[in-house]
């Protein structure tokens, strides 16, 4: 009877690791989306700071994610426990907020010129590189804002995470909720430290003496520094595009009726003669996409609106 039930308690064991398995992999992909702009964001936040000071800073931040996360984990897990009804309209704020910071990325980058910040940065540069500057205070800042922008990230992929798990066992919460948090924390800030100091490998290897080997050296050195300010903007670009379709996604999936309309014009649209598969497959994401743009529009709009209405000096931004 005892092996019995050590048998039982195995096959129990490995039945609840499976399922975080295949609960963990649904879910990164879900949390994809915000991973994107976890990196760009991230990344930006060290900009001026001095290079040697680069990774301390990066370290700090994923410290502060931690601690994020260690606050938001425990939350989730009351909110299953305890109000499990909450779960869908959370999901549908984190939607619509990743809508509305997408299309408020979209509308800086059209209303605010380059040139505009391109002097922001240099004012910035400037200012840390000013001896005068209290660095540890500039530092500190850096650091908590960081922080305050991980605190919201962080807050989207566990609402995303919480409504793939929502339905499963707590200990399969536990562990999924609990692995989420620690995978992306450790690749997002990992990638972020390489990202940050991939510049200054280039420019060691463009350096490089010697024969035919450092002359590849070299130049592999210069395409990595040509590459490195592509790179943010592609971050920046594929992680602005994932916010529309993972929050419209959220919107679309939490409003029936729209959800099996998407359903349906995927399926028309997979009986087109020879790209009907890749029709079908399209189609939702474009549609989804579209849906967070507009979303984003209407509640960007709105609190734009909010704002002008509210007395000088209350407004925040």
């Amino acid at each position: 009877m005892a092996g019995a039930s050590l048998l039982a308690l195995v096959d129990d064991i490995a039945s609840i690791l499976d399922d975080v398995a295949t609960l963990t992999k649904v879910a990164t992909k879900k949390t994809a989306g915000v991973l994107g702009d976890d990196l760009a964001l991230n990344a930006q936040q060290v900009t001026g700071v001095r290079a040697e000071r680069e990774l301390p800073v990066v370290w700090a931040v994923a410290k502060g994610s931690l601690r994020n996360k260690a606050i938001l984990v425990p939350a989730a897990l009351l909110i299953s426990a305890f109000a499990p009804w909450a779960v869908v309209p959370l999901l549908m704020l984190g939607g619509a907020f990743l809508c509305y910071e997408g299309f408020e990325k979209l509308a800086h980058r059209f209303l605010h010129g380059k040139a505009e910040d391109d002097a922001r940065h240099a004012r910035l540069v400037e200012a840390v590189a000013d001896p005068a500057v209290d660095l540890v205070a500039a530092e500190k800042d850096k650091i908590d804002g960081a922080v305050r922008t991980d605190f919201i990230l962080s807050a989207e992929i566990i609402a995303i995470t919480l409504g793939t798990v929502a339905a499963s066992p707590f200990p399969t919460q536990v562990a999924v909720l609990t692995g989420i948090a620690i995978v992306m924390t450790a690749g997002v800030y990992g990638l972020v430290a390489g990202i940050v100091k991939l510049d200054d490998a280039g420019l060691h290897l463009s350096r490089a003496r010697g024969g035919a080997w450092a002359a590849f050296q070299r130049g592999l050195g210069r395409g990595i520094l040509a590459a490195a300010p592509w790179l943010m903007k592609a971050l920046s670009v594929a992680g602005t595009a994932a916010m529309f379709l993972v929050g419209g996604g959220i919107l679309t999936h939490g409003v029936g009726v729209v959800h099996h309309w998407i359903e349906g014009v995927a399926h028309d649209a997979g009986a087109l003669p020879a790209v009907g598969a890749v029709a079908e497959a399209l189609t939702p994401a474009l549609l989804n996409g579209g849906i967070g743009i507009a979303a984003g529009a209407v509640i960007l709009a709105a609190v734009s609106l909010v704002r002008r209405l509210l007395p000088a000096g209350t407004a925040t931004h």
